[in-house]
């Protein structure tokens, strides 16, 4: 488990994180100080890190952050044409509820896929995911 230099040490929430996808960690098995030269030193690629929670519905998430922009787009229009407050107040909550209906996707994932691995796996991994995951959904709650 790995600390923060920014928190003082206390336990990194990032620790134990996917790299971002397309990235491989190389794992070298080059021989410690000591070690029988003639042995030779390999090099292996680690396993691809699993998928993030939200990869079975990426197109889906990206179909939708489409049509936010849309809407995004056509508010600005609305502010540009001078159109009545109530018809912008009336699309800004369309927007909102759009982008709260993603944030409850992507956090329904992140909570069967991430939280629920590193509770099987126990220990600081787990509980760091679990703070996370409670930071997380008092943002949405204040939001």
């Amino acid at each position: 488990m790995s600390t923060s230099p920014r928190t003082g040490g206390e336990v990194d929430p990032t620790a134990g994180r996917n790299p971002p996808t397309g990235q491989n960690p190389v794992a070298s098995t080059e021989p410690g100080p000591g070690a029988d030269p003639a042995a030779g030193a390999t090099s292996a690629v680690a396993e691809p890190a699993p998928p993030h929670g939200y990869s079975h519905h990426r197109e889906d998430y990206l179909a939708r952050l489409r049509r936010v922009e849309g809407q995004v787009r056509g508010l600005q229009r609305m502010v540009s044409d001078d159109k009545y407050c109530i018809d912008i107040l009336t699309q800004v909550a369309a927007v909102t509820r759009a982008l709260q209906s993603v944030a409850l996707g992507l956090l329904e994932d992140h909570l069967g896929h991430c939280v629920a691995d590193a509770a099987a796996e126990g220990g600081p991994v787990a509980e760091a995911k679990l703070r996370e995951a409670s930071a997380a959904i008092a943002r949405l709650v204040r939001s």
